[in-house]
């Protein structure tokens, strides 16, 4: 799988502690060989983030993305409480 990270996306990965860097990191990493593995707990969202997807992280931990042609564009990445605000 493509990956493809926006500049919102590395907005908010600038603001994670070194540990949630490290985190997302490795789930990124594992993505790419294989999106749909279960430590990901990878889930379609809906209300404001219809038509994206959420990868988790660590705990309370999400990072957001779509699906575009094969290629996986995130958007954005936080706690629970930080994307749906």
């Amino acid at each position: 799988m493509r990956i493809r990270r926006l500049k919102s996306f590395e907005k908010d990965f600038q603001k994670l502690q070194p540990a949630q860097r490290d985190r997302l990191k490795k789930a990124l990493t594992i993505f790419i060989n294989n999106p749909m593995h279960p430590d990901l707990y990878n889930h379609p969202l809906g209300g404001e983030w219809q038509g994206y997807r959420s990868i988790a992280f660590g705990g309370n931990w999400r990072a957001h993305y779509k699906l575009v042609n094969r290629e996986a564009i995130f958007v954005a990445c936080g706690t629970h409480a930080q994307l749906y605000k």
